[in-house]
C-alpha cells in the first residue's frame, strides 16, 4: 500500500499551478480529461514516480466546490494510494463497511473512491494499474514530464481533526495497515511514506493540512516559495492552502 498521489482543491487553477511549477521546480503538468464528469478540470505534475494534482471546480454542486466552501478556501482534498492484491483492498473496504463513492475498472487501471464520512479527513482512493509502473492519472507520457532537480518524491501527508485517534483508525480499516500512537497523534506507515493524524491546527475544521515532499534543496525551495509570497507567518511553505513539509532527499 503506497501513497501514489495527493490531490488539492483550489479556486484560481492557473495562479496554483504558476506557483507550484515555479517553487518545487516541477516539468509539464498533464490535464485530465476525466475529471469534467465531476465538473472539474484538473493539473497533475509527476514527483518523481508519485504525484500531486490540483482540481478546481467548472461547475456548480460539486463535492470539490462544496469543500473549498466548507474549509474558506484552497485546501487538501484527495489521498490516493496503490495496491498490488486490489480484491483484498476492496474485500477489507467492504468488510468494514466503509461505502464506496465511485468505482472503475478500465483497461488494467482501477481506483476505489470512499466515501468521506466513512474514513473522514480526504477523500481515501485505493488503485491498482498493470503493470504496477503505470499511473493512468498521471497521463499516458507522463515520465517525459518528470523533473527531479528540486523535488523528488511526496512521502507523507498529514490530516487533522477533532478525534486524531478514531479518524486514524477508519483510515487503518481502509488501507490495512496497522496505526501507531506518537507525541502528537497518531501514524499509519505506508511504503515510503506515513501519514499523520493530529488534533485540529487552525479553525479551518478537519481535513488534509499538509504533505512531505523531498526536496534535494530545502533552504533553497523555501526561498523560491518567499519569492512568490507562499510561505506563511509560521515560516511554512504553503501551496494551494496546504502546508508543505520539506523533507531532505
Amino acid at each position: 500500500m503506497r501513497l501514489r498521489q495527493i490531490a488539492l482543491v483550489g479556486k484560481d487553477l492557473d495562479r496554483i499551478r504558476n506557483d507550484i511549477a515555479a517553487v518545487l521546480g516541477l516539468g509539464e503538468a498533464y490535464a485530465d480529461p476525466g475529471v469534467g464528469k465531476y465538473g472539474l478540470r484538473n493539473q497533475v505534475w509527476p514527483i518523481g514516480d508519485t504525484f500531486l494534482e490540483v482540481v478546481s471546480p467548472q461547475q456548480d454542486g460539486t463535492t470539490a466546490g462544496r469543500l473549498l466552501d466548507k474549509r474558506g478556501g484552497d485546501g487538501g482534498y484527495m489521498a490516493i494510494f496503490q495496491t498490488g492484491d486490489l480484491a483484498a483492498a476492496r474485500a477489507r473496504i467492504a468488510a468494514a463497511k466503509i461505502r464506496v463513492v465511485d468505482q472503475i475498472d478500465r483497461n488494467g487501471a482501477s481506483f476505489t473512491h470512499l466515501h468521506p464520512k466513512d474514513v473522514p479527513g480526504a477523500i481515501v482512493s485505493v488503485d491498482a494499474m498493470e503493470p504496477k509502473e503505470r499511473w493512468e492519472w498521471g497521463g499516458p507520457n507522463w515520465r517525459d514530464n518528470v523533473r527531479t532537480e528540486v523535488a523528488v518524491e511526496i512521502r507523507g501527508c498529514e490530516i487533522q481533526g477533532a478525534d486524531p485517534g478514531a479518524m486514524s483508525e477508519r483510515w487503518t480499516a481502509a488501507l490495512g495497515r496497522p496505526r501507531e500512537e506518537t507525541a502528537d497523534g497518531w501514524r499509519i506507515g505506508v511504503d515510503g511514506g506515513e501519514i499523520r493524524f493530529v488534533k485540529l491546527q487552525d479553525e479551518r475544521g478537519e481535513g488534509l493540512r499538509a504533505f512531505d515532499v523531498a526536496v534535494r534543496e530545502p533552504a533553497e525551495v523555501k526561498a523560491r516559495a518567499t519569492a512568490r509570497g507562499c510561505v506563511d507567518a509560521a515560516g511554512e511553505v504553503v501551496l494551494c492552502g496546504t502546508t508543505v513539509r520539506l523533507l531532505p532527499a
